[in-house]
């Protein structure tokens, strides 16, 4: 039998630009290093997936040919800037045909952007059938410089900063989420389309809840959750524990502290591999705060820190001699945290939904800006001693952008420690952080996000973030919803993409 050979034209539109890497000097010698073992490897791999966060904190990728990643992996790949233009319900919220008012040229008529992989973050992914692997790429502008609206850039920045004063950040990730059981096999496309979204999955409990760390709970997600765990082992993540925690089929799961990038991309890798590895199974993983689930209790985002000195080895928390507690340096820290914690709170609670974990109905509630040791009531917990001891921020929720989630945490900390504020602490009536999405919104506009984001990154923030308000609000106004209960548009909006 004859099998045609298809030729193809040497030049191939998709890519960035040859040698776009080496030309800008993007890449350090650890990365060099790295992309001459992928393309070594690449003769055992099918399929690439390139992706990267988008400022919603979602993973966008697109799926190479191994031989088209060959090309791609030094000359970076084009791609549609639509990931910075939609709000969470694909409506788009950047008007790309006139005066965006971003300050980006390149979004004028939606231009091409270049999405070069980073070689450090490649690796296969187990399982059966396409030998596919996974790679973090980086946002560019045609001209070579760090895309302005690049979450994981705004991260990079701020690690430097630590870095410049011999300083590295170090973070432990707990993450809480909902295992659900599919009902039926609906794609809840009926109605969908720019900022009208179908319905949501179809679900129901695996189990009763409320018993908190019940083993035979856990023994109805285990089907699912020791499977996957065994998965994200053999990603290399550092995986410590899975837990049952009380909503019904809630799991609790916790990693290894790690460096701050890496940290965001094992976010960004978990939260999307779970979803892909419940989806294949008939189940649901969502990382939407709260479901509207019969008797569903919020989901957090716990993110733990420290700062090492990178001289001693030290941890800057470690309080002297035997006493507890922690250092004053780490008191600076989360006084830091603290102070810029209304102004940034939208980029650690940024939907509509994860303002409903702050309610008052919640005991755990972490609306008291305050730091204590092993209070969860407080909005900051001091954990451990010696060189163990870190700042538990309990605020998040675990849809959160993790690269501007991470980034606004390590600014808000280094500010502590090199200006130290007046204590947030201070005698008076309670302080609450805001309590909706509109409010951390104004408190957003109002501070000093640019100085951590950059102007144009706070502008397209905004946007977005005030075209999923008014479309909620608006459905508010006709629908007229409960009081206090989760609406279907938040149903809608989030627990099927987050």
């Amino acid at each position: 039998m004859h099998v045609r050979s298809w030729s193809t034209a040497a030049a191939d539109g998709s890519v960035g630009r040859p040698s776009f890497v080496a030309d800008h000097g993007l890449w350090d010698a650890a990365r060099l290093a790295a992309a001459e073992r992928v393309e070594a490897a690449l003769d055992g791999i099918d399929l690439v997936r390139l992706a990267f966060g988008d400022p919603h904190g979602l993973a966008r990728s697109k799926t190479l040919t191994a031989d088209a990643f060959r090309a791609v992996l030094r000359n970076g790949m084009n791609f549609s800037p639509g990931p910075y233009l939609f709000d969470t319900g694909h409506a788009v919220a950047v008007d790309f045909t006139g005066d965006h008012g971003i300050g980006v040229d390149e979004i004028t008529g939606a231009g091409n952007f270049v999405l070069v992989p980073d070689p450090l973050t490649f690796q296969e992914l187990p399982g059966e059938g396409a030998r596919t692997a996974w790679v973090i790429g980086d946002e560019y502008l045609r001209d070579g410089t760090p895309h302005p609206l690049s979450s994981r850039a705004v991260l990079r920045r701020t690690v430097e900063r630590y870095t410049a004063r011999g300083l590295a950040p170090v973070l432990g990730l707990e993450v809480e989420w909902y295992l659900t059981r599919r009902l039926d096999n609906a794609p809840g496309n009926t109605g969908n389309g720019f900022g009208l979204q179908g319905s949501a999955p179809h679900v129901e409990a695996v189990n009763a809840g409320y018993q908190f760390n019940l083993d035979t709970h856990y023994d109805t997600v285990a089907p699912l959750t020791d499977p996957l765990a065994l998965h994200l082992l053999r990603l290399g993540l550092p995986l410590r524990s899975m837990e049952h925690e009380s909503g019904p089929g809630q799991v609790e799961t916790t990693f290894s502290p790690m460096s701050a990038l890496d940290t965001a991309d094992a976010m960004l890798l978990f939260r999307t591999v779970t979803k892909n590895w419940c989806a294949r199974r008939g189940h649901h993983a969502s990382f939407m705060s709260l479901p509207q689930l019969d008797a569903a209790d919020p989901s957090g985002w716990h993110l733990n820190q420290s700062v090492t000195d990178l001289t001693t080895g030290a941890n800057l928390f470690r309080a002297e001699g035997l006493s507890a507690g922690v250092s004053p340096h780490g008191k600076a820290y989360a006084e830091g945290l603290l102070s810029h914690a209304r102004e940034l709170l939208l980029l650690s609670v940024p939907t509509v939904n994860g303002y409903r974990r702050l309610a008052a109905e919640h005991a755990l509630a972490p609306t008291r800006p305050g730091f204590s040791e092993e209070d969860r009531t407080a909005m900051l917990r001091i954990v451990g001693h010696g060189a163990g001891t870190h700042i538990e921020n309990r605020i998040g929720e675990p849809c959160a952008n993790p690269y501007l989630a991470i980034a606004a945490q390590l600014f808000a900390g280094l500010e502590g420690l090199t200006a130290p504020a007046a204590p947030a602490t201070a005698p008076g009536p309670p302080a609450l952080v805001p309590q909706h999405l509109a409010e951390a919104l104004d408190a957003f506009r109002a501070g000093r996000a640019a100085t951590l984001l950059g102007a144009p990154l706070t502008a397209c923030l905004t946007k977005l973030k005030e075209s999923e308000l008014h479309r909620y609000t608006t459905w508010c106004h006709s629908a007229d919803p409960a009081p206090g209960q989760v609406t279907d548009w938040e149903q809608r909006e989030y627990f099927g993409a987050y």
